[in-house]
């Protein structure tokens, strides 16, 4: 605490005071620059007395999206598909009700047009979560490859289903195989074993929502959601070592991917588009969301502060998290409060500790 604190005067003034306005209990964070280590650890705590420490393991939520993306581009990178294969080539089902024309790369830049599909997730098994969003129709007037609209969780679970049917394993398998483990990951998981979370279950924190002005406990932190694999959205770890992820990218893609792979998933794929989703314009790689200040950096969601850099790639986590990486500051910074109080005050509160950082790092 007093090393962050000493580094990071404004950024850990900020964390302070929303835990004393009830925004989360606690928060980690892990910050390096040019490869070095600037901030590894954690403020307040993850459970009441327990407190927020750098090994916790904590819920990414939607930040953890790129893992899946950076999965396919391995097997890219290996030539089992091409960006733009249809998905219907790997999950012939898929192919129906208006979904036929449908390609990787419009999953990965959320221009695939089933947003609404009810995954049943955790409460049925992946094969009832695939049959449902392959019998799902496309939404009524959407454009395949214009229409712009984040989904949040159906697109996930058939990136994950293609990586299921290529390489003939489980996807919380394959994900330690391909990305998790080559990154010394060693601690985060796509779907825990059931050993590693009763090994783990006092490490992994509780996750609050802010209901009627009050923090209200959540179940996201028991088995049934630490256990059941949901490609877009229950990555969790330490924080830290999404910041590992984002350094390999930084170091264009060494020690794991070809540089020009990381160019391509990085580069802006969708631009300049209205997201029916998120209610702003923001633009995509393949599976990133690429620095969006050009369209308001006050206003736009998940963004990484009006300090950083045009070329900025990274994602967020549904009011609690966000990982980037800044090309030309040579930064990454990996942040998740425990705490979901809202979008308002969360879009305020990341962007305000984003800032901070930059700030507290004299980059401005």
């Amino acid at each position: 605490m007093s090393s962050l604190s000493e580094r990071l005067p404004l950024t850990c003034q900020l964390i302070l005071e929303g835990i004393e306005n009830e925004l989360h209990t606690g928060v980690q964070l892990y910050i390096s620059q040019q490869g070095e280590v600037l901030a590894d650890g954690g403020m307040g705590e993850a459970r009441p007395g327990v407190p927020m420490t750098a090994d916790t393991i904590n819920l990414w939520l939607s930040a953890g999206k790129p893992l899946t993306a950076m999965a396919i581009a391995r097997l890219w990178e290996q030539g089992k598909l091409q960006i733009d294969d249809r998905v219907s080539r790997f999950i012939p089902e898929f192919g129906s009700h208006g979904k036929e024309p449908i390609t990787i790369l419009h999953l990965l830049n959320h221009t695939a047009g089933f947003r609404p599909v009810d995954t049943g997730w955790p409460d049925v098994n992946w094969a009832e979560s695939i049959r449902r969003i392959c019998e799902a129709p496309l939404e009524e007037n959407w454009q395949i490859g214009k229409t712009a609209g984040y989904h949040v969780s159906s697109s996930w679970f058939i990136l994950g289903e293609i990586l299921q049917r290529m390489t003939g394993q489980l996807y919380p398998h394959l994900m330690r195989e391909l990305i998790l483990e080559p990154l010394s990951m060693s601690n985060s998981w796509l779907g825990m074993p059931v050993d590693v979370y009763e090994q783990n279950q006092e490490q992994i924190a509780y996750v609050y929502q802010r209901d009627k002005g009050e923090m209200q406990l959540t179940d996201l932190h028991d088995a049934a959601h630490c256990l059941t694999p949901s490609p877009g959205g229950n990555a969790r770890g330490p924080i830290r070592e999404l910041g590992l992820f984002y350094e390999c990218l930084l170091n264009q893609g060494t020690p794991l991917f070809e540089p020009q792979t990381v160019d391509t998933m990085i580069d802006r794929h969708r631009e300049g588009e209205f997201d029916l989703t998120l209610q702003h314009k923001v633009d995509y790689g393949l599976g990133f969301i690429v620095n969006s200040n050009r369209y308001g950096a006050d206003s736009v969601p998940y963004g990484f502060g009006k300090y950083a850099s045009e070329t900025s790639f990274g994602h967020g986590g549904s009011q609690s998290s966000i990982a980037f990486a800044d090309p030309e500051r040579e930064l990454v910074v990996a942040v998740v409060a425990n705490g979901r109080p809202g979008e308002p005050r969360h879009q305020r509160r990341a962007r305000a500790i984003n800032e901070a950082i930059y700030e507290d790092l004299q980059l401005v």
